[in-house]
This record gives structure tokens, sequence and C-alpha cells, in this order.
């Protein structure tokens, strides 16, 4: 079949209509890494070097669409000064600082990492010799050989079902041979939960706390503590993620869902519980209504698909809590409605705010458990955060979806100048950003990621100037640069498209995550504030 022809049948094969948006490919896509820039940035110093004279943005499609439509949100007295503050930058100096010591602690441990397996290597080549020369000595003075058999590893099971004691017993030319050698090779990583365990303080799969994570929680108590919260410090803190005792408490003032003054949160929680619920009692029963149904249907069918490896979101009270969320949200916002993926951005509010309240793994645990008044807390708060997100990317969902349609081709432009070769290589095999990055952009990365790992990236993004409109462009650049030997390696449609889909980040807990945050940064450093750069 010609290559054409294939890749008609994989577009056809993987395309999903979604309502009120262009036909994508709900697929995956990652940015290449080009180590002269790398070095140059490096070169340039710690210090970034601020761009004189700040030029006044121009509104986006949302911001015009909000000026002349009532939003979910109601902005009160109680959110000035948040506004305020969302409008201020982080210290660059602190952020930039944070991402260079992140990647060169990241390029120690790789090479020590280097340096022990190279010993074991060289150790047991020395092993292996001697054991051949002990073997021609006995074969010399005619002795006979006995088989030895290694019990330095645990069985291991073939394809067939059998157990084998060493690596050595498995059949020559066994297709699992190079796989089995690769595993050995690989330095031992813990298994990590989909969802991070309770004595996870950073969603790390980390058993317990370190003297420098301590350090970390004390810090953020100290500037939850006082009357008025520092925002600014907050951020500043957050970047490099939050421990989980206090990520709840912090991602409900970093979104602006609660006030900075620590005597107005409790009535400002009241209130938007209560308006919440008032919500649901006056909008929920129209959902079988004929002018409703077609949006609550699609909720029903996508609410199941959200997460379904992980048995929290499975349960059906958990289930109903999503529909109720998503249906309000929906018909309040009438520009856009419900589009596909919305679904999976409620999850780690949802996640986060139910630690608020057990202290057990969360992925098996059954919310039934939980008294009402909480479940009711989560629902509300979930839902008033998941609002405030979509406020700033909301024109990503709006009609034909222009807001992604942008920002997929920023990407396009960002990478064609961080790393030609990859650019080309897909221009080459007739791979477009949209069939790719059109996932990365509607879900927020969160198809591509363990949800441990959304949860920290969220961090970050919650104390990120315009995170999640505008950071979120150069993660998703670095990203794909992070799989640039992958990229290159696939020489044609289909096998570049199941690569984007399917990228191996199952087991990435948070130095992966937090080595992806510090090249993004690095990238909005050079490229945000001088848009000609990537601009051909």
């Amino acid at each position: 079949m010609s290559t054409d022809g294939n890749k008609k049948q994989f577009w056809k094969r993987n395309t999903a209509k979604v309502p009120g948006s262009i036909q994508h490919v709900y697929g995956a896509q990652h940015p290449p890494f080009d180590p002269l820039l790398h070095a140059n940035l490096i070169k340039a110093g710690n210090k970034p070097q601020m761009t004189p004279g700040g030029k006044p943005k121009k509104a986006t499609t949302f911001q015009e669409f909000e000026s002349i439509t009532s939003d979910a949100w109601e902005v009160g007295d109680d959110d000035d000064e948040l506004l305020a503050m969302a409008a201020q930058n982080l210290n660059t100096e602190v952020v930039m600082e944070t991402a260079n010591k992140v990647i060169e602690n990241h390029s120690k441990q790789q090479e020590k990492q280097r340096q022990d397996d190279a010993d074991a290597s060289e150790l047991e080549d020395r092993e292996e010799e001697a054991h051949e020369e002990e073997v021609e000595e006995q074969w010399e003075e005619g002795e006979e050989l006995t088989p030895e058999v290694s019990f330095a590893c645990e069985p291991s099971p073939l394809s067939d079902g059998r157990l084998v004691k060493s690596l050595s017993e498995a059949p020559i030319g066994s297709p699992k041979d190079a796989s089995l050698h690769r595993q050995q090779s690989l330095p031992h990583r813990p298994t990590i939960p989909m969802v991070a365990r309770i004595a996870d303080q950073n969603t790390s799969g980390t058993p317990a706390m370190t003297e420098r994570e301590a350090s970390r929680l004390d810090k953020f108590k100290q500037v939850l503590a006082g009357p008025n919260t520092d925002l600014e410090e907050l951020r500043k803190l957050s970047w490099s993620g939050i421990p989980r005792q206090v990520r709840p408490i912090t991602w409900k003032l970093l979104s602006g869902y609660l006030p900075a003054n620590t005597e107005r949160r409790e009535s400002t929680l009241q209130r938007k519980r209560q308006e919440y619920f008032g919500f649901i009692e006056q909008y929920y029963d129209s959902r079988n209504d004929e002018h409703h149904q077609d949006t609550y249907r699609q909720i029903h069918i996508d609410i199941p698909r959200t997460n379904p490896l992980i048995p929290l979101f499975q349960q059906a009270s958990v289930q109903e809590i999503f529909e109720r969320i998503l249906f309000i949200w929906a018909i309040r916002h009438p520009a856009s409605g419900y589009v596909q993926g919305i679904n999976d951005l409620v999850t780690p509010f949802f996640v986060v705010y139910v630690f608020e309240y057990i202290k057990e793994e969360v992925e098996n645990f059954d919310v039934s458990s939980l008294q009402e008044a909480a479940l009711r807390n989560i629902e509300a708060d979930s839902f008033w955060c998941m609002s405030k997100l979509l406020d700033g990317i909301q024109d990503n969902y709006t009609f034909a979806q222009p807001g992604i349609q942008r920002k997929v081709k920023a990407l396009e432009e960002l990478v064609s100048r961080i790393d030609e070769t990859v650019h080309v290589h897909m221009q080459q095999y007739e791979v477009e950003y949209l069939q790719f990055a059109f996932r990365w952009m509607n879900n927020l990365l969160m198809r591509e990621l363990p949800l441990r790992c959304t949860i920290r990236l969220w961090d970050t993004y919650q104390a990120e100037p315009e995170g999640f409109s505008h950071f979120h462009l150069y993660v998703c650049a670095a990203f794909l640069v992070r799989w640039r030997k992958e990229i290159l390696d696939e020489r044609d449609f289909q096998g570049l498209m199941i690569l984007l889909q399917n990228l191996p980040t199952m087991h990435w807990g948070n130095e992966e995550v937090s080595v992806l945050l510090a090249e993004a940064y690095r990238l909005k450093f050079a490229f945000a504030d001088a848009p000609n750069h990537y601009k051909r």
C-alpha cells in the first residue's frame, strides 16, 4: 500500500469528532533537544536579562468574549487583591536559578549513574573472564564440567510461562533476550503509583520526607500562617513543587478561589459552595431537556473514559460528581459548551482536594466512606477551581477551537527554530503538528503523563503567570524535544504517529517533570519576549 494510503487509513482509525471543534487525532507529541541552544543558554549565564520597555498585550479571543458574556466566575471584592497579584511576574532570577540548579543536578545524577553502570559492567567482565579461565583449566585437567546456575537475580518468566533462574538459562536467540538484557542494565526504579501515596511529599514516589522537603514544608507553613498571605512569595515557593500537606490550600489561593486575607476565607468558602449547589438545584434537572440532552449524553459517555485505569474514577458516586460539575459548567458557558477533553481537567483538582480529608492512598479509596459534607466541599471546590482554570483558556473550547489552533501553530514555529532537524523530519513524513499536538493543548498533556506528574506540573502552572495559557506552550516544546532520538529513529508516518501517541512516560516522577519545567523555562526566557526569534 502507498504511503498516502497508510496515512489515510491511520488518520481514519485515530480521529475523533469533537462537538464544536475540528476533527483531530487524539494523539501525542513531544519536542526535540538542541545542544547548540542549550550551550548558548548556559553561556548566557544564570541571571536573566529583562527586555527593556514592555509592549501592551493584544486582546485574546477569550478576553474579547469575556467582555460581552456573563461568566460563571463572579468577581467580587474578595478577589480584587488576587487579580492584582495575578498580573505580577515572578522574580525571574529566582526561577532561573532554580531551573539551572535542577538541570545541573540532573546532569550530575546522570553522570554518576553512567559511572556506576560502567563500574558494574567492568566488574561483570572481570568475573566472566575469571570464570572462563576456570572452565579452561578444568577442561585441560579433564575434570567433569558441571552446569553452574546463578541465583544472582530473581526468577524471570519466559514467554511460555516457564521460570529460569538466570538469564544464562534462557534459550539463545529468544526474542526476550535483548529486552531482558536491556532491563538488567537499566537503573532500578521503584514502582510508582498512578496517583501519589500520602507519604509522597511532592508526588514523587519517595516514601519519606527528606530534610530538604521538611524545610520546604516549614517555609510554606510560615507563608500561609500570616493574616494576609503573601501570594508573590507563595508563587516563588510553589514553582518548584508544593508539599502534599499544603497543596489544597495553596492551589485554592493561587487559582484565585480564596482571598489572601485569612479572616475572609471561611465566609468565601461558604458562599461559593452554597452558590454552586444553588446552580445544581436550578439547572441540573434540565439535563434531560431537549435543549441540553445532547450535552449531558456526551458528558455521560466521556466520564467512564476518564482515567479508566484508576479505580477511584470508576466509582459511581465519583462519576456522578463529575457529571454535575461538567454539566453545570457547560450550560453556564454557552459560547463553548462541553467539549471532549474538559472532563480530564477536573481530575487533578478532585484528587488534591480529596487529600484534604484522607490519610491513605487515593487510587483505591472508597469515597463513600467520607462524610457527605466533605464530599460536597470537594465537589464545589473542584468546580470553582476548574472554572478559574478554564477562564484563562476558554478560547481553546469555543467554536472551531481557535485558541488551540493558534497554540499549535506557535508550537510548530517554535520547534522549527529550536530543532530544525526534528521539524524537517516530521515534514518529510507528512506529520502535521495538529495531528499530535491538538491533544497536548486540548488536555494540557494529561493524556501523555501519569496523573501524579500532572499534579506536579500544575503546581508550577499555578505559580507561573499565565501558566495554563502561555507557559504550557514552552512545556510542550520542551516535551517534544525530550523525544528527539526516538522521533528521528522513526522512518514513516505511521511509526511517528504511534510513537507520538504512546510516549513512554508511565514511570516518570518528580525528577523528570522538574527537568522538563526547567527546560521549558529556559525556552520561555529565550523566546517569549522575542517573537521574531521563532518567526521565519
